[in-house]
């Protein structure tokens, strides 16, 4: 599998994506019935041919290689240890690719984290014309709000490497939450439809457009 012209080790026929594990006491377990369901729709609506299960990826492991895009979640505190600030650079140099969706509670904690990967970067809003938002599905007003919490208007940023957007970070929309079953929080079949379509954008903006 090459992304960004980079090889990514498979060594299953399927290509496979990853949840990120990490330190600090943060629940990076929250929403487990999300990425499946995300597969699941990217496969059908898609064309794509994704493992049905996703893995679970440590953010010091080398086995993070095995996977072009990585998706992170949770509420609380975020730390990433200099070796695995190291591994995680690395990937996303070498090719990777981290969507973080802040689940309510994680901003304050996984910005300073971001600084130790990319100190020479700065985190930026990404614009409605970005082509993250006009994939198979175009969203004029950048990220749809999925959950209401503090009445703010969702936002996407990112960490842009030599030109290459390496990490997207959605905040305040809870994108993860509207991917999860439906009988989990009650959301509305438009609303989770939304939710996931903007999660196909994502997929699709990862092996899609920068698959070569």
């Amino acid at each position: 599998m090459t992304v960004y012209g980079y090889v990514f080790a498979q060594p299953n026929p399927s290509l496979k994506i990853a949840l990120l594990k990490y330190r600090g006491g943060g629940d990076w377990y929250a929403n487990p019935t999300s990425l499946t369901n995300l597969i699941q729709f990217c496969n059908k609506n898609l064309g794509t041919t994704i493992a049905p299960e996703n893995d679970i990826v440590d953010a010091g492991s080398p086995e993070i290689f095995n996977y072009p895009f990585v998706h992170m979640t949770g509420h609380g505190n975020v730390i990433f240890s200099d070796s695995e600030v190291q591994n995680l650079r690395k990937y996303l140099i070498g090719g990777g690719f981290l969507h973080i969706d802040d689940n309510y509670g994680m901003d304050e904690f996984i910005k300073p984290q971001l600084k130790k990967i990319f100190p020479e970067l700065e985190l930026i809003e990404l614009p409605f014309s970005h082509p993250i938002y006009k994939q198979k599905y175009d969203f004029k007003n950048g990220l749809p709000k999925i959950h209401e919490h503090d009445g703010k208007a969702p936002q996407g940023f990112g960490y842009i490497w030599e030109g290459r957007l390496v990490i997207f970070y959605s905040y305040e929309t809870d994108l993860g939450d509207g991917w999860e079953d439906a009988s989990v929080h009650g959301d509305s079949e438009a609303t989770r439809t939304k939710a996931l379509q903007m999660g196909a954008n994502i997929i699709q903006y990862v092996f899609g457009n920068n698959e070569k």
